[in-house]
């Protein structure tokens, strides 16, 4: 009789469930042939070209545009419907960050437009038509998870499960595609600073895809190329960004969920200022160092060498500031004692599995360089300087993995409830006696209390009641022990509260400051400076293509990791 009732469930979550993993499956054999058309175009195999791979991604993204306008069209004709949304997903912060790497991205778009018009003459109409066609794709699909990251879809689930996966894995695409032109644009300026630090047993082999005939407007196209590959780091951010948001809404398809939502935690600037004082330090000095390196290296062999070694100890310094902090940040939460929060939420658990498997991008790095400093057999003074910087990052990236999703894991703080109704209700002469100072007060430490520090209470208060004789105040002295009782108790919810401020307000700057020191720490390598490339230590040891290999695929992920931990990091202080 059991296994009879409990069929129809089981024969209900099956259908779904395979259409969860044949859809899974298209998405991975889609991503898996582009990857390899990709490397193809990458290592100039025999009759595969550019425009194969752009005809390629150009076909994925006209068939997610349909897609797209498909279930913009349904959800207009079905808008008066009551929808269940994910109140986790989508947050607007993370809306405006994406809308803001796709205006940069629209713009590399134009760029390329406009390189392909000045050598349109020896180029493929695939490299004109791409660009057009991604320009629609970004700005469709920014409106699209606007409108649409939070929902939880219930109809045509297994036609969306396709539809959704696709859109995740175009993404997925086109990230690596920025990636690669990136990576090849920097591993050329790599091999030519190289010369300059004496590395002379390097090959030097440009790996060039310039076209192969005069430019119709030389100025136009210097601006142009140039700042493609300026870019480009933000193209990257908006692809993997947008993949992301919608692996979420895959995996809200044909959820229940409870209907308890969490109520909107705004970011606010008050009670962080210490934070964003030393952040913003950290993020004008690091810019300011990555404008001098870039400056710098390349120029000479002493002034590459002191470029490393201003940059190692910038960071050598950046690194242990956030170790502190996010450490101190870490005692604070085991002083506290506040349970975990372990509903089912795909955003967060996809925001923590992103945390630890981006980091081990930046993981790798530093133990090549560790490797390469003990068994290299000749040691540069500025090599040196690698040995501690490696160790921080790895340390910093533990620390700040556990703060933050620990963070994002704990309750949210419910203001207090017991202060917020905070009421004495005692009947004294047929009044109801309250506290004077309101919640507001209370809960912001700024309550008025008198010189014995026990709050004040209206109409036949403790402290503002005569002691009336015989008969009266016999029968009152039970009301005014419970009232001492009340008051005593009230004391401590008030001490209680200001403790709990203090720790609020620690860990709201600890979070402000290590969200602007990850950002700081985006810029150098998304823009050109990255002394794994530069110091030319790791490539004695391991090899030249080896490590180049090396670094190359794990670059995207560390730079990826900063601009995600600075999210995550923004969630947490508005979470605080």
């Amino acid at each position: 009789m059991e296994r009879a009732a409990a069929s129809p469930s089981v024969g209900g979550s099956c259908p779904q469930k395979n259409a969860e993993i044949l859809s899974s499956q298209y998405g991975i054999n889609l991503f898996l042939a582009g990857l390899l058309l990709t490397f193809a175009w990458a290592v100039h195999a025999v009759g595969i070209s550019k425009s194969h791979l752009l005809s390629y991604l150009i076909t994925l993204m006209l068939i997610q545009l349909l897609w797209m306008l498909w279930y913009l069209c349904r959800s207009c004709t079905q808008r008066r419907l009551i929808r269940d949304k994910d109140t986790h997903a989508g947050a607007r912060w993370l809306k405006c960050g994406i809308t803001l790497f796709a205006v940069i991205t629209l713009i590399l778009d134009s760029f390329k437009i406009g390189y392909y018009i000045d050598f349109s003459n020896c180029l493929s109409p695939t490299e004109g038509i791409f660009p057009i066609t991604h320009a629609m794709h970004t700005i469709l699909q920014v409106y699209f998870l606007w409108c649409h990251a939070k929902d939880i879809i219930q109809s045509f689930k297994t036609l969306e499960r396709f539809g959704v996966i696709h859109s995740v894995f175009t993404n997925l695409l086109l990230w690596t595609n920025g990636v690669l032109t990136e990576s090849k644009h920097q591993l050329n300026e790599h091999k030519e600073r190289l010369i300059t630090l004496g590395f002379g047993n390097v090959t030097i082999v440009l790996d060039d895809h310039a076209p192969q005939c005069n430019c119709t407007t030389t100025t136009l196209c210097s601006i142009f190329s140039q700042g493609i590959y300026y870019l480009y780091p933000f193209n990257i951010e908006y692809h993997i960004l947008a993949s992301t948001m919608l692996y979420v809404l895959w995996k809200n398809i044909g959820r229940k969920v409870e209907h308890h939502q969490q109520h909107k935690t705004p970011f606010k600037f008050h009670g962080i200022t210490v934070g964003m004082i030393f952040g913003l330090i950290v993020l004008t000095s690091t810019i300011a160092i990555v404008v001098v390196y870039l400056i710098q290296i390349g120029g000479s062999r002493i002034k590459s060498e002191l470029a490393l070694t201003m940059f190692y100890l910038h960071a050598i310094f950046v690194l242990a500031l956030m170790c502190t902090a996010g450490i101190v940040a870490l005692l604070i939460y085991r002083l506290e004692d506040r349970s975990l929060d372990n509903s089912k939420n795909p955003a967060r658990k996809l925001d923590a599995e992103l945390l630890v498997g981006t980091a081990a991008g930046s993981w790798l790095l530093s133990w090549g360089s560790i490797l390469a400093i003990i068994c290299a057999q000749a040691h540069p003074k500025y090599t040196w300087y690698n040995l501690p910087y490696s160790v921080l990052v790895i340390i910093e990236k533990y620390i700040q993995n556990l703060f933050i999703i620990e963070s994002i894991h704990r309750e949210q703080e419910k203001a207090n409830d017991d202060i917020k109704t905070l009421r004495i209700v005692t009947i004294s002469r047929g009044s109801t006696l309250s506290l004077t100072p309101s919640y507001k007060e209370i809960y912001n430490g700024r309550a008025a209390h008198d010189p014995g520090g026990v709050p004040c209470l209206r109409k036949g208060s403790i402290c503002g009641r005569e002691n009336s004789g015989g008969a009266a105040a016999k029968e009152e002295t039970s009301q005014e022990k419970s009232s001492v009782m009340h008051s005593a108790s009230d004391c401590s919810i008030y001490i209680s509260n200001l403790g709990t401020n203090n720790k609020r307000r620690i860990l709201k700057n600890i979070a402000a400051f290590l969200f602007l020191c990850n950002l700081s720490l985006w810029i150098p390598p998304a823009f050109g400076c990255r002394p794994e490339y530069d110091n030319g230590l790791e490539e004695i040891v391991f090899g030249f293509e080896p490590w180049i290999i090396v670094v190359n695929l794990a670059m995207p992920f560390s730079i990826f990791y900063r601009m995600h931990s600075a999210a995550s990091l923004f969630e947490v202080n508005c979470k605080t």
